[in-house]
């Protein structure tokens, strides 16, 4: 019998969480079946079970490779000098979680798969850990990133990186959330927003407006 390649076996991979991520993301995670994600990736049972044996490992599954192409985008950035402001790369990475994850996953439903696989973490405590682990992940490499603004001397304020990488975490799961319930925000307002808050001058007003109450 021939050997099968390690690019075929990736492969296919590829193609059942593709197939399954679409599945997830046009019917919902409860609602979607083992036999649905069999019938939109192609395949027989035992070529999916080979790989996975359960939804819970799939939806796990397609949460790490989210987390891995965004840890891949932050490692380009840092690899910068000096590294892309956060705008810009949060843009980035909500395009890469929305847009380009997913082989012809539609970015309102694939918001709304990812609200859902929140949801899961409730009471799944293995998905609860991965996207744990992720979180965890991604702080660290925002907190990295604003070391790096304080070392080039673009960032002055005197606040912890540890808090500046929760705020922007926040910002980005606010966006997802707002585009999978309303479906009709360009990511594009995600980075223009942050850029008009960035420019606001922090020693224009050292207290709070006389109009304010």
């Amino acid at each position: 019998m021939a050997r099968v390649s390690q690019e075929h076996l990736d492969a296919r991979r590829r193609q059942i969480l593709d197939g399954a991520a679409r599945c997830f993301a046009r019917n919902g995670f409860h609602a979607t079946s083992m036999q649905d994600v069999l019938a939109e990736a192609g395949l027989s049972a035992g070529a999916v079970y080979r790989y996975f044996r359960s939804k819970d490992e799939l939806i796990q599954a397609i949460a790490e490779e989210t987390f891995s192409s965004v840890r891949t985008a932050f490692v380009e950035a840092a690899a910068s000098t000096p590294p892309p402001t956060p705008d810009v790369l949060v843009a980035r990475v909500v395009t890469i979680v929305l847009e380009e994850r997913i082989s012809g996953a539609d970015r309102h439903a694939f918001a709304r798969l990812i609200v859902q696989v929140w949801a899961e973490t409730l009471r799944d405590e293995a998905l609860a850990k991965a996207l744990a682990q992720g979180f965890d992940a991604m702080r660290a490499l925002w907190s990295e990133l604003f070391d790096a603004y304080r070392a080039s001397g673009v960032l002055t304020a005197d606040v912890s990186s540890e808090v500046m990488a929760r705020t922007l975490i926040a910002a980005v799961q606010g966006f997802i959330a707002q585009q999978a319930l309303f479906g009709d925000v360009e990511i594009e307002v995600l980075g223009e927003g942050l850029r008009g808050l960035m420019s606001m001058n922090a020693g224009a007003q050292e207290g709070p407006s006389p109009a304010v109450r």
